[in-house]
């Protein structure tokens, strides 16, 4: 290793970044050491185009039990009885289920982006899903929640293929068994996408959609913490629907999709997967619920307003209006002030994209340092003072230090 090249330097910057900020937004978290490893290995060397004992190349004994096991650990772990584990990233694994089962102009339905939903769940035009096929969005009512009454109207009305059911922004629990009396109604795959909850689905506090979906698509990192990675999931009501249905999404990864495989992601996949199999990992899930209900309620008495009221999950969302400010400059004053969140577009946002009236932000990554819910109180009165003066620098550089404070309290 060339010491002096810059790239070190650099990623010893943003690890100490990382030590002295709060990480809020509920995309992101640290994986373990035991990830890291295997993800820095000499798997990385390898090629492994195909599926285990399927491979083009030779060499692939040793990685072909690795992938094993990566598989049965996410089949064992969600009750499934078909993984891919192959993905590079959430967005492959939605579009290989697509091109899996659908013609280009074949319809899919899911969440409309303005209501939390994803890009790849049919957001048009400038998406592949929106792009190749015909997307139907559905969207949250006035109360910002899920209509499902009026989610059946619409998948009556236009029959899509697929119907989406997953969010990226949406801080309530999905009603799964609902979605699935909305996809028989009509004939359709019901595709679960659990980016976002997967981690909280393992420890039993978001209902599980593996009963009640045909196919569920998940990263691998966000409340999993593992690498930055995928899995499609195929369940026991997809088979019966369609006994090819596994190798039809297969085919659709490699070789539709992708060539070879990452087997170093896929074998930090492996130890996250049996991280996630221990009661501690349950016990942490349980523990980013908690700490999100009492951030929201403490935003909640400190003014401000929170998309639904609350959340019952990782993540809520504020409306920064009745404040007057935007959300990107909120997130900006925020980051000054080691407070890591995203700005987000709200519900009926009348805001464009780029310059949001809201923040997201959500507790895995801060749970995952060890803060329970006094830390969570804390960081509420942190937020209420950087946004009651987002221009102060003074006051951002103080809120900083008490937040550095923190941090050395709870080390990655």
């Amino acid at each position: 290793m060339n010491k002096k090249d810059p790239i070190f330097s650099l990623i010893k910057k943003e690890q100490k970044r990382q030590a002295k900020t709060l990480m809020l937004i509920p995309s992101e978290n640290y994986a373990s050491e035991a990830v890291r490893r295997a993800v820095g290995s000499c798997l990385s060397h390898k090629y492994a185009e195909g599926y285990p004992g399927k491979r083009y190349y030779q060499g692939n004994e040793i990685i072909d039990e690795i992938e094993n096991l990566a598989i049965n650990r996410a089949k064992k772990l969600f009750g499934v009885p078909h993984v891919n584990v192959q993905p590079h990233s959430g967005s492959p694994a939605n579009a290989a289920v697509y091109f899996g089962l659908l013609e280009p102009g074949d319809k899919i339905m899911g969440m409309a982006l303005s209501s939390g939903g994803h890009l790849t769940h049919g957001h048009p035009k400038i998406t592949f899903s929106g792009k190749y096929f015909q997307s139907i969005q559905y969207s949250v009512d006035n109360n910002d929640l899920l209509d499902y009454n009026a989610i059946s109207q619409l998948a009556k009305k236009h029959r899509p293929k697929i119907i989406v059911c997953g969010t990226t922004a949406y801080p309530r629990k999905i009603d799964f068994a609902k979605f699935s009396e909305i996809a028989d109604d009509i004939d359709a795959f019901l595709m679960a996408d659990i980016a976002h909850i997967v981690g909280l689905v393992i420890a039993g506090v978001h209902p599980s959609p593996v009963s009640y979906a045909h196919i569920v698509t998940t990263t691998t990192h966000k409340t999993l913490r593992g690498p930055r990675g995928a899995m499609i999931m195929v369940t026991k009501k997809g088979l019966a629907k369609d006994p090819d249905l596994a190798q039809k999404i297969d085919k659709a990864v490699f070789p539709g999709l992708q060539g070879g495989p990452h087997e170093h992601t896929i074998a930090g996949i492996a130890v996250a997967l049996a991280e996630a199999a221990t009661p501690a990992f349950k016990k942490y899930g349980k523990q980013i619920v908690k700490n999100a209900e009492v951030l929201a309620t403490e935003l909640t008495s400190g003014g401000f307003r929170l998309v639904t009221g609350g959340t019952d999950n990782h993540l809520m969302l504020i409306d920064l209006r009745k404040q007057a400010i935007g959300g990107k400059e909120a997130a900006v004053a925020l980051e000054k002030a080691g407070l890591i969140v995203n700005a987000n577009s709200i519900p009926h946002d009348p805001a464009p994209p780029m310059r949001p009236s809201g923040i997201r932000l959500g507790t895995p990554a801060v749970t995952t340092r060890g803060m329970k819910e006094p830390e969570m109180k804390k960081i509420a009165g942190r937020i209420r003072e950087v946004l009651a003066n987002p221009n102060d620098k003074q006051k951002l550089q103080a809120i900083c230090q008490q937040v550095k404070k923190l941090c050395q309290k709870f080390p990655i």
